[in-house]
């Protein structure tokens, strides 16, 4: 079975590319159709072929480019329209559609296709997103749902037919706890003593940091590390962990993913306390590492909570992550029996074993209806 990932801004390169091996492993032939990724590294491609058919100028010109969104517009409807040309698989699985608003009519006719819902719909959506969403989703012969959450929303709020909806878990990214150019831990982290809380990613409002460095401030015994990219003002939050009980460590900056492991390792516990999303790659990074969790009830995540892989507390709720955070950190037992649960998890539905086998059943049921 021949197969093309399309992916044309590089969204998710760690997905696309995991998703693109593992499907090789199954014995598809695939190819993953994207732009030059220029934030930083990217898996190796193992098994399948890469063509970075889109943006070649706009990456050419870089991130600092001025009216580098224009430009890469532009670029896009053309791109979009040199695709036609470069699809000759049995299958083309959309993982983005990069202006949701254009593209079902810029997409090329070729059948089947199929589209990953990484992002569904904002909170308390507008009719116009709705509609967009309606129209982008609506244009595939089905659609992939990582959770039953976001499965629930594609039938109920973007109204899709429920046969054109498929749950298939995203897996762990296992890949990052066997780098061969793996780093040190870094510097700024220094040595912490005792247990470390760690929350990690971009820093962005809706993540619910401000929750976060509220509860932290009545945890003993323990030291919080942020770190990650920063998309919003951080005075608040320095002023906030001022007034924590233990070490505040905030790490304002891009990640080289060659860091990522030590931090993971050193974690004692990760913290997602996001007060709205679908799922979080940070969330099956913690996975990959076998890591205790405590995570918000928003989007999926209850269902990893189900496994017994993490506790969960409402979003948004300062008491209950403080409450949360204070017990596993003087309770080495608790923490060991989230850690167990989430390396079953991570071997078991949150594999990309598995994730890979559903796919190619999903697959075959779409060549085997377009046959008919």
């Amino acid at each position: 079975m021949r197969v093309q990932l399309v992916d044309p801004s590089a969204f998710t390169p760690p997905y696309d590319r995991a998703l693109a091996a593992a499907l090789a492993r199954e014995g598809a032939d695939v190819e993953l159709l994207t732009s030059r990724f220029l934030h930083g590294a990217v898996p190796v491609a193992d098994g399948y072929r890469v063509s970075e058919l889109f943006y070649r100028r706009s990456s050419t010109r870089g991130l600092a480019a001025p009216a580098r969104r224009a430009f890469k517009l532009a670029e896009h409807i053309s791109d979009m329209r040199r695709l036609r040309g470069e699809l000759d698989a049995d299958l083309v699985h959309y993982q983005w559609l990069a202006v949701p608003s254009i593209d079902p009519l810029l997409l090329p006719s070729r059948r089947p296709r199929l589209l990953t819902a990484h992002y569904i719909l904002p909170p308390s959506a507008s009719r116009r997103q709705v509609a967009v969403a309606r129209r982008a989703f609506g244009a595939m012969d089905a659609v992939v749902a990582h959770s039953e959450h976001g499965a629930n929303r594609l039938r109920e709020e973007v109204g899709l037919d429920p046969e054109r909806v498929r749950v298939i878990h995203h897996g762990v990214f296992d890949y990052l706890t066997r780098l061969p150019h793996e780093k040190p831990l870094p510097p700024e982290l220094g040595s912490a003593e005792g247990p470390v809380i760690l929350f990690f990613g971009l820093l962005r409002p809706y993540k619910g940091l401000d929750v976060l460095l509220e509860a932290f401030a009545e945890v003993d015994g323990a030291e919080l590390w942020v770190i990650g990219n920063p998309r919003m003002e951080l005075g608040h939050l320095r002023r906030a962990a001022r007034r924590a009980a233990g070490p505040v460590r905030i790490v304002p900056r891009f990640v080289d993913e060659a860091e990522i492991p030590p931090i993971f390792r050193r974690a004692d516990m990760i913290v997602l306390p996001y007060l709205d999303a679908e799922h979080s790659g940070v969330l099956y990074t913690g996975l990959a590492f076998g890591k205790p969790m405590v995570l918000s009830d928003v989007g999926g995540f209850s269902e990893v909570a189900d496994h017994g892989a993490a506790r969960l507390v409402p979003a948004g709720d300062v008491d209950a992550l403080s409450g949360v955070m204070s017990e596993l950190v003087s309770d080495e037992g608790a923490r060991a029996e989230l850690a167990a649960a989430a390396t079953r998890a991570a071997a078991g539905p949150y594999s990309w074993a598995e994730a890979a086998g559903r796919t190619m059943e999903l697959y075959r049921d779409l060549l085997d209806g377009a046959a008919r």
